[in-house]
């Protein structure tokens, strides 16, 4: 049954831990990434992509920096506008290729998005938001002291600048996504949404942050009506007790029993658990919300693999 679907990339996904920044390094892993989303095109689904920026938007403000003597440096919304551009366009080339070797007659639009957030948000005194990439500990301190940047250690992978990540309020465009839907893939709130606020005037203006891209892609499906919400991660499922003796990989919970392990304290703040926390809040209006690896995409639509949260109790634990 054809469904109208959000998918949520990581950044990570496009540069992954390690790898080096090159641009060649990206556009393959994009090209491999927008293989499997034509596939779920041919599968008969509505399509709107959102995708993360971590490790994109903190690389550019490295250059920045790094050029700071010649020419000025950008603000970090603006860096955060740029990756949305680049990345939307490997997305996009790569999309339109796929989708003709399947002979899909769809077109693909990148859409470069604005998100609405509370200038007095608290999280612009408690940065949170892992940018850039990854940096062993005594880089991390020298970093801290040289450049007064906030690092913190990301889930046993190594050391990562942080940044203020504001709750979206409204995806600007919204009514236009909406209305592309049907005719075309969209690509839209790339890297969370390049981050604004009105101010006493009601002009728009931008603030330096990086929204989170879950819970961005939550606005956004919440906004344009998806039937369901997909987070793509780089593991098959959600699992408790992660790391022990005792793990378990979650297939299909309630979300009663998502809140449960969120109090547990069973995900870690700066990975899995924006995504639960989304996946709870989606799931709430009756829909369907799904963490799952790229390549199980299409079996999780299917309802047979990853990790479903639903508002109707009914869990299932898979070994």
């Amino acid at each position: 049954m054809s469904k109208r679907v959000v998918l949520a990339l990581g950044g990570n996904a496009i540069l992954q831990p390690k790898q080096e920044a090159s641009y060649e390094n990206q556009y393959n892993n994009v090209y491999s990434a927008t293989r499997k989303m034509a596939e779920l095109k041919a599968q008969g689904h509505n399509i709107v992509v959102t995708h993360g920026n971590g490790p994109q938007v903190g690389n550019i403000i490295a250059q920045n920096e790094a050029a700071k003597d010649l020419v000025e440096p950008l603000p970090i919304n603006a860096c955060n506008a740029e990756s949305q551009g680049f990345i939307g366009y490997m997305m996009e080339e790569s999309l339109k290729n796929h989708l003709k070797s399947l002979n899909i007659d769809s077109n693909v639009v990148t859409l470069l998005t604005m998100v609405e957030v509370d200038k007095d948000d608290p999280a612009f005194n408690n940065p949170t938001k892992p940018i850039g990439v990854f940096f062993d500990e005594i880089e991390a301190q020298r970093l801290e002291e040289t450049h007064g940047f906030v690092m913190v250690e990301d889930a046993g992978r190594g050391y990562r600048r942080v940044v203020p990540s504001p709750e979206p309020l409204v995806i600007h465009g919204v009514d236009q996504i909406k209305s592309l839907i049907d005719q075309a893939v969209v690509i839209s709130s790339g890297g969370g949404g390049i981050p604004v606020y009105k101010d006493d005037n009601g002009n728009i203006q931008g603030v330096e942050a990086v929204i989170d891209k879950d819970r961005s892609g939550l606005k956004l499906a919440e906004q344009v009506d998806a039937d369901t919400f997909v987070m793509l991660t780089d593991v098959s499922n959600v699992c408790v007790n992660f790391g022990k003796p005792n793990e378990e990989k979650l297939k299909t919970i309630s979300v009663e029993q998502a809140k449960q392990y969120v109090a547990e304290g069973q995900f870690p703040a700066g990975s899995m658990l924006p995504k639960i926390e989304a996946a709870i809040q989606f799931a709430e209006m009756g829909k369907e919300a799904i963490i799952c690896s790229l390549d199980d995409a299409i079996d999780a639509l299917a309802g047979k693999a990853g990790t479903r949260i639903l508002l109707e109790p009914s869990t299932e634990v898979v070994n």
